[in-house]
């Protein structure tokens, strides 16, 4: 994979399980800094209804139960 730059959210509380997200002008990848090995590739369509998803708390744990 290419070389990316990877950037953390400024809110991230301790930095132990953070997401962090690189941006090219193909894709925008995803990964927790706990398994950097594991990336998620998304277009740029699917980008925004992730942080929407996301925004509405659809990852909530309380949104599972």
């Amino acid at each position: 994979m290419k070389d990316l730059i990877w950037k953390r959210p400024t809110a991230r509380g301790d930095g132990n399980n953070c997401p962090e997200v690189a941006v090219t002008s193909d894709a925008i990848y995803v990964r927790s800094n706990l398994r950097p090995d594991a990336i998620a590739q998304l277009t740029t369509d699917e980008w925004p209804n992730l942080l929407s998803a996301i925004r509405a708390g659809n990852f909530d744990r309380q949104a599972r139960t």
